[in-house]
C-alpha cells in the first residue's frame, strides 16, 4: 500500500507493484513519419510494467469554482508502462504512444480510447545542454490524446529552454496541459519527498509469474498464468502484420501502416485481393485513396461501411475487364455507398456507364471536341501536346466518362498529326 491524501482516492492509499513490477527491461519498437513517405524505424525502452489500482476522476467546475468527484473508476486495476528518457520529441512521443496503443488493441487488452480515459499519458520533460546530465523535469499529467501529447511535450521543451536561457530554474513539479491555450499550467511542486509509509497489501496473495520451465509438476495450468502458455495464443501483432502486408503483396511500407491503423480495414484489405483479378497494388490505390475518402466522409468506421468487400471487388473486376473506366468505378462506388441494394453490375446497366466501345461513335465525339476548342488544337499543332489532356478530360465530360482515355487519347493524336 502506498498511503496519500488525496480527494480522488478516498481510502488513503493506493495498491500498487511497488517492489517487484510484473515485467522489466523491456522495448517499444515503433517508427515516426517524416515528411510524406519516409517512416523511421525508432525504438524506446520500457523500464518496468506494473499493477495498481486506479484513482477516481476529479471534474473541476470553473463557472461555479467546485470540483466534483467521479469514483467509478477507483479501485480498478490498471497497468503503468514506464518507458526510459529515450525520446526528443512531442511527434517522436506521440507516434510511440500510438504504436502502444495498437498493440493493446489487438492483445484485446484495451479498447485503448485516450479521450474516454482508457488510455492515459503522463509525460516527464526535461531539457539540457548536449553532453550534460539530464535537467530537473516536470510531468505533464494525464494527457488524453496523441495529439495533445506531442503539442503538451513541445510547448514544455521551449518553455523550459526560455526559463533557462533567462536565468530562471526549473521545478520539479506537476503541471497540465490547457488544449485551448495550448499551454502547460502549474498545478503542484514536487520538490518535498513525501512519506508513502509503503507496507505490504495484506488482503492479496502473491501474484506468481510462471514459465514452462519453472512451472510446478502438480500444479494446474488453468489456475497459473504461465507466459509461455500465453505467448504461443498471442494474436499477430501490428509490426509483424505490417512486414507481412509488404512482402506478400508488395505495397509501400506507409500504406501498411494506414491498413494497420485503421480497425478492420486489413482484413477488408485482403478479402479484396483474394475476390478481385486487380493486383494488390492497384487495390491498395483504390482502398486507401477511394474507400477511406468515403468512410472520413461520413466518420464511419469499416464495420459500418454500406460498401463491403465483395462489392469493391465486383467494381475493380469490371474496371479490369475494361467495362467501366476509372472515372466510372469511382461513380458506382459512391452509388454503393448510398446501400440501395443494388450490385455494381446492376449500376452499370441502369445507368449505362459501360465504356462506348463503337469505334465510330467514338471518332464522332472526338471530332466534335476538336471542332470546339480550336485555341487547345492551334497549341497542340504549335508542339505543346501536353494540352491534349484537356481535350482528353472534354471527351470525357461529354461521355460521362464512357470512355476509355487511352483509346480517346490514340484517336485524338491520330487526328491532330
Amino acid at each position: 500500500r502506498k498511503h496519500y491524501f488525496y480527494a480522488d482516492l478516498p481510502v488513503g492509499y493506493q495498491i500498487t507493484q511497488q517492489r517487484c513490477p510484473i515485467a522489466v527491461d523491456g522495448n517499444l519498437a515503433y517508427s515516426l513519419s517524416v515528411g510524406k513517405n519516409n517512416m523511421i524505424p525508432k525504438s524506446v525502452r520500457i523500464k518496468q510494467i506494473q499493477l495498481e489500482q486506479d484513482s477516481g476522476k476529479s471534474l473541476h467546475d470553473e463557472a461555479r469554482t467546485q470540483t466534483l468527484i467521479d469514483l467509478n473508476r477507483a479501485g480498478v486495476g490498471l497497468i503503468e508502462i514506464v518507458m526510459e528518457p529515450d525520446m526528443r520529441s512531442g511527434d517522436e512521443a506521440a507516434a510511440a504512444v500510438r504504436e502502444l496503443q495498437l498493440i493493446l488493441q489487438t492483445l484485446g487488452t484495451s479498447h485503448g480510447n485516450m479521450a474516454e480515459g482508457q488510455l492515459r499519458v503522463d509525460a516527464n520533460i526535461s531539457v539540457h545542454q548536449p553532453g550534460e546530465p539530464y535537467g530537473v523535469r516536470t510531468e505533464v499529467k494525464n494527457i488524453n490524446s496523441a495529439r495533445f501529447l506531442a503539442r503538451a511535450i513541445d510547448y514544455e521543451i521551449q518553455r523550459q529552454i526560455e526559463v533557462l536561457e533567462n536565468g530562471g530554474k526549473i521545478l520539479n513539479e506537476t503541471r497540465a496541459f490547457d488544449y485551448k491555450s495550448g499551454q502547460t499550467i502549474s498545478m503542484r511542486d514536487k520538490e518535498g519527498k513525501q512519506d508513502y509509509r509503503f507496507m505490504p497489501e495484506p488482503n492479496l496473495p502473491p501474484l506468481i509469474i510462471y514459465d514452462n520451465e519453472t512451472l510446478p509438476v502438480n500444479m494446474n495450468p488453468q489456475q497459473v498464468v504461465n507466459i509461455d502458455s500465453i505467448r504461443e495464443q498471442l494474436p499477430e501483432l501490428p509490426c509483424v502484420k505490417r512486414t507481412r502486408l509488404v512482402e506478400k503483396y508488395g505495397i509501400r511500407n506507409e500504406h501498411s501502416f494506414t491498413l494497420v491503423n485503421e480497425d478492420g480495414l486489413v482484413q477488408f484489405y485482403e478479402h479484396i485481393v483474394e475476390q478481385t483479378q486487380a493486383s494488390p497494388k492497384k487495390v491498395i490505390g483504390w482502398v486507401i485513396n477511394d474507400f477511406l475518402a468515403l468512410l472520413k466522409q461520413d466518420n464511419f468506421k469499416v464495420h459500418q461501411s454500406p460498401i463491403s468487400p465483395t462489392d469493391m471487388s465486383e467494381v475493380l473486376n469490371l474496371l479490369e475487364n475494361r467495362l467501366i473506366s476509372s472515372s466510372v468505378a469511382k461513380q458506382v462506388l459512391v452509388e454503393l455507398w448510398k446501400g440501395d441494394g443494388k450490385t455494381a453490375t446492376q449500376i452499370v446497366e441502369l445507368k449505362e456507364l459501360g465504356l462506348i466501345k463503337d469505334q465510330k461513335k467514338l471518332e464522332q465525339i472526338c471530332q466534335g471536341v476538336i471542332e470546339d476548342h480550336p485555341t487547345e488544337v492551334s497549341e497542340i499543332r504549335q508542339g505543346n501536346w501536353k494540352v491534349i489532356n484537356k481535350l482528353i478530360g472534354q471527351v470525357q465530360r461529354a461521355t460521362h466518362g464512357r470512355t476509355s482515355p487511352t483509346l480517346v487519347k490514340s484517336i485524338l493524336e491520330k487526328k491532330l498529326s
